[in-house]
C-alpha cells in the first residue's frame, strides 16, 4: 500500500456542461472578472476564461474553487507560456 505525502501535489477539475466548474488544489485567486479567472493552484497558475463567469464557492482552507458561467478554455501558465501570457499579468497591474 502507498501512501500518499504532504508533497505530492494533487489536483482535480470537473466540469458539467461547460457551465459549471470544480477545481481542487487551489492555493490563491490572483484575480477575477465576470470573463477570466487566474488561479494560483498547486501545479501552477491556471487561467479559466467564459463569459459571465462568477465565483460560487470559495475555500482556500481546502484549496476548493466552484466558478459557475460559460467556460472557453482552461489554460495552465507554464514557463514556456509565461511570454505570451504577459497581457494577462499586466491586466492585473494596471
Amino acid at each position: 500500500m502507498i501512501e500518499q505525502g504532504k508533497s505530492q501535489k494533487r489536483q482535480e477539475i470537473k466540469m458539467l456542461n461547460r457551465k459549471i466548474l470544480e477545481i481542487t488544489g487551489v492555493n490563491n485567486v490572483e484575480s477575477f472578472d465576470n470573463e477570466e479567472f487566474l488561479l494560483e493552484t498547486e501545479l501552477g497558475f491556471l487561467a479559466i476564461r467564459g463569459q459571465n463567469l462568477h465565483m460560487k464557492h470559495l475555500s482556500l482552507e481546502q484549496g476548493l474553487v466552484a466558478i459557475e458561467g460559460l467556460v472557453h478554455s482552461l489554460n495552465y501558465l507554464d514557463g514556456n507560456t509565461a511570454a505570451k501570457s504577459k497581457g494577462l499579468f499586466g491586466k492585473l497591474f494596471k
